[in-house]
């Protein structure tokens, strides 16, 4: 096991994702005083970072879902010592999130094939849904305990968030500076349910990438700004072109919270003890 530097702070926000994510590290973590961010975009060489600079206290943030374990238990191998953040987001909002990302990027499957609560067949495992082991894996881990916060907390009072990661981290901010609008806007349901009828006729497989780098960028790329024409003449349309079925049906919902309600009522407890 790796010895950090001595005096050395290290506190990770580890996601998940689809919990403003994007938001703290572009809107908000830049913005702490007396500790030195590092973004998202430098995430794979942070370790290279920390080691060539002499600062005393980092800030790393990436959002991790199903990758989740595999990654937390690389910075506890290279930085035992340290601090972990993470925001949760009650399982069927969350799962309802991720299903809306997976349609803006393509997907077309229904709902009920992206979770299955059945068989477990689906896409995501339903395992990826749980958050109370994920909580469980980081107090192993790690000798601190967690930073957990909620979601809904940010959109309530986000001072009242912000200030709880700034004591966490001994660091401060100028709520001033402070631009509380989302860094991006979600697509309405027309534009999704209209992007996933185009979609099952442009792309009727699932997406795979390709291993050579410079195909799979060039597929990739291609497919992204097809996706969003799409997206943007959605808007235009009328609604009756999206169908009457809802994009999620709320009877799915419904059963995800029943089917994770114990999880999340551990996850809940945990942030009261």
């Amino acid at each position: 096991m790796k010895q950090q530097r001595n005096g050395l702070e290290l506190y990770c926000h580890v996601g998940l994702g689809k919990t403003a994510s994007t938001y703290l590290q572009y809107r908000f973590f830049p913005k702490l005083k007396g500790i030195y961010y590092i973004q998202r975009t430098k995430y794979r060489k942070y370790s290279r970072i920390i080691e060539s600079t002499a600062h005393s206290k980092y800030l790393v943030s990436r959002e991790f879902d199903r990758q989740f374990e595999r990654e937390v238990r690389k910075i506890a191998a290279k930085y035992p010592d340290a601090r972990i953040i993470i925001v949760l987001r009650r399982n069927d909002s969350w799962i309802a999130s991720q299903y809306r990302r997976y349609v803006k990027n393509g997907g077309t499957q229904p709902f009920e094939k992206f979770l299955d609560l059945d068989n477990d067949q689906g896409l995501w495992k339903q395992k990826d849904v749980y958050f109370y082991p994920k909580l469980e894996l980081v107090k192993e881990l790690f000798p601190h305990p967690p930073l957990v916060l909620l979601h809904d907390e940010l959109k309530k009072d986000p001072y009242a968030f912000f200030n709880r990661i700034a004591q966490y981290t001994g660091t401060t901010y100028d709520p001033n500076s402070i631009v509380i609008n989302p860094s991006h806007k979600s697509y309405s349901t027309k534009q999704l349910k209209i992007l996933k009828r185009v979609a099952s006729v442009l792309f009727p497989r699932e997406w795979k990438g390709s291993k050579k780098r410079w195909k799979h960028y060039i597929r990739f790329r291609s497919r992204w700004l097809l996706l969003h024409l799409v997206l943007y003449a959605a808007a235009l349309l009328p609604e009756s072109l999206a169908g009457r079925d809802p994009l999620i049906p709320p009877e799915q919902l419904e059963r995800v919270r029943e089917f994770y309600k114990e999880d999340w009522d551990k996850c809940l407890k945990e942030m009261e003890e």
